[in-house]
């Protein structure tokens, strides 16, 4: 059975994250991932898109499903992105 990370052991393996994506991601997360991805675009006068890239797999097992059901966890699970998965994308 897969073990879902604690918050304490995602910083302490991967950093700080830039934002937690799950199907509750806060407004206030949202907005500070838009100001990044809208400087991409300002910096660059339009010639590039700002994009969040995440290579990651999401594990879900019984226990965890259990779990959300039970109203024991918010969400089924969740995805963390750190400022290095902000990219850019040059229009062409």
């Amino acid at each position: 059975m897969s073990q879902r990370m604690t918050m304490d052991e995602v910083l302490k393996e991967y950093g700080v994250p830039q934002i937690k994506l799950d199907v509750h991601a806060t407004r206030s997360e949202l907005l500070k991932l838009r100001e990044k991805l809208m400087a991409i675009r300002d910096l660059s006068n339009g010639q590039e898109q700002g994009y969040l890239d995440i290579d990651c797999k999401l594990y879900i097992d019984v226990d965890d499903i259990d779990r959300y059901l039970s109203g024991e966890l918010d969400t089924v699970g969740e995805i963390y992105a750190f400022p290095e998965d902000v990219k850019s994308y040059k229009e062409e």
